[in-house]
């Protein structure tokens, strides 16, 4: 009979594997990144307390993270006949979680954020609300995952526009044109990036009835469909400054789209990357998007002071 110790480090280390932990960084490295950037420029920084801002900036990215880890598990679940055929080495297809046991985690998990979320204030909350309502009917009825276009809208509304507000609202008021015009280039951005995750699942996704781009027109239109909202995103800020809605200090991000043209490549390569479980465009679209996510907080900082 295995220690007790050994029996529960292990089933740690599995619930680990089902939170996805790359994928948190970034919930956690995009919304820290705005709501330092909020707090800067709503000036509002010299009447909270050190301590408060610290809290507060951490109890929010966690809430992320727990939004982000509870979404990947439900998914996982949802999506295990998929898993066993093009993802065998996951949990749940290897058996040492049962679908029970990760719907019970993955609720546990989203009833936290929202305690979390409370801590905050209310219309924190209501975004909380909100991005949850997109990941749980992304897996679950009416499963908006199995739908073409659709289920990336569904990825990048909550993940892109939605974060980048909620994030804003910690601090700031998230229904100025600056988070708007952001959270709209991060929406672009991951509606042509979440294709990304959808190229080593191709066959396993068709044999269940769920249409992507990568199983309805192959890896070559997909690319082309995926830089043009990649780089479109980031091209988007022209027009914005040019009608003066932001300021011109955000023009550095348009440079940003050469890394949109560099996924493009790795696109057409689908190269798995070995230390992830997905494709190397996969991780890079990431990347990008912590790059920005700083970017735009590092542009915010230093226009606002």
């Amino acid at each position: 009979m295995k220690p007790v110790g050994e029996v529960m480090r292990k089933k740690l280390h599995v619930h680990l594997e089902l939170l996805r932990p790359f994928t948190l960084l970034a919930p956690i490295i995009v919304s820290s990144s705005v709501m330092i950037a909020s707090l800067v420029y709503s000036g509002t920084a010299a009447d909270i307390p050190y301590q408060t801002l610290l809290g507060t900036i951490l109890i929010a990215s966690v809430c992320f993270a727990l939004l982000n880890g509870a979404s990947n598990i439900l998914n996982q679940v949802t999506d295990r006949r998929e898993d066993s055929l093009s993802k065998p080495y996951r949990p749940i297809p290897r058996g040492v979680v049962s679908p029970r046991e990760a719907y019970i985690v993955s609720f546990v998990i989203y009833s936290l954020a929202f305690l979390l979320s409370a801590a905050v204030h209310f219309l924190f909350s209501l975004f909380v609300f909100v991005i949850a309502y997109f990941s749980v009917t992304y897996s679950l009825w009416p499963r908006m995952k199995k739908y073409l276009f659709i289920n990336q809208l569904w990825v990048a509304l909550p993940r892109g526009f939605f974060a980048i507000l909620a994030s804003w609202s910690v601090f700031g008021n998230p229904f100025t044109p600056l988070p708007l015009v952001m959270g709209c280039v991060a929406a672009v951005f991951l509606f042509g990036g979440t294709a990304t995750k959808d190229i080593l699942d191709a066959e396993a996704d068709r044999t269940v009835g769920t249409k992507t781009l990568m199983n309805v027109y192959g890896i070559k239109t997909t690319t082309v469909f995926s830089v043009f909202f990649m780089l479109g995103a980031f091209t988007l800020i022209l027009p914005f400054v040019y009608l003066h809605i932001i300021d011109d200090a955000f023009l550095p991000l348009i440079f940003l789209g050469f890394l949109s043209v560099f996924i493009g490549r790795l696109m057409l390569h689908s190269q798995r990357n070995t230390k992830r479980e997905n494709v190397s465009a996969w991780t890079m679209m990431y990347v990008t998007y912590f790059i920005f996510a700083v970017s735009f907080s590092i542009l915010t900082i230093s226009s606002s002071v």
